[in-house]
């Protein structure tokens, strides 16, 4: 199924991209730590987590949260167009939650993926847009936050 397309002409600054609710889960860690290789156990050992590293427990994967705002701005924009850059910069740890049965989380934060437009501009023939990103915990605090710039195509 093809995304909606958006068009460059058609975005304004300040405009809030459709924001994307996530459910971080130890069984998303396992699976993540499996498919990009990163086996630290401060991602699956909760002993670890709390007594070598002091945190409350096992943390979320910096690069799992990166891939979640990946994944809200290239829905966002469409199939045509192109995600140029992106950083990240995360600032407080988020944790999983439990897994209450093989297949429910347990209760916990839902994470939200957010963001908003904060420029456009033409630029070596290229149809620009600037967004600042963010994660946000259930108590509002931003816990990633980050820029991007994606490519648009225009109606012309």
């Amino acid at each position: 199924m093809m995304k909606k397309q958006i068009f460059w002409e058609d975005i304004k600054i300040g405009e809030e991209i459709p924001q994307l609710a996530k459910i971080p889960t130890t069984m998303m860690l396992v699976k993540w730590a499996g498919a990009f290789g990163d086996f630290n156990p401060l991602h699956y050992e909760n002993n670890f987590a709390i007594n070598f590293m002091r945190t409350s427990g096992i943390i979320v994967h910096g690069t799992l949260k990166r891939q979640w705002l990946i994944q809200m701005i290239t829905d966002w924009m469409g199939d045509e167009g192109w995600l140029k850059s992106i950083s990240t910069q995360f600032k407080a740890m988020d944790y999983p939650r439990g897994m209450k049965d093989l297949i429910s989380p347990a209760e916990g934060d839902t994470l939200l993926c957010q963001g908003t437009v904060t420029g456009k501009m033409e630029k070596d023939g290229k149809h620009l847009v600037e967004c600042e990103i963010r994660l946000v915990n259930d108590k509002g605090e931003i816990t990633t936050s980050g820029k991007a710039v994606v490519i648009l195509p225009t109606q012309n």
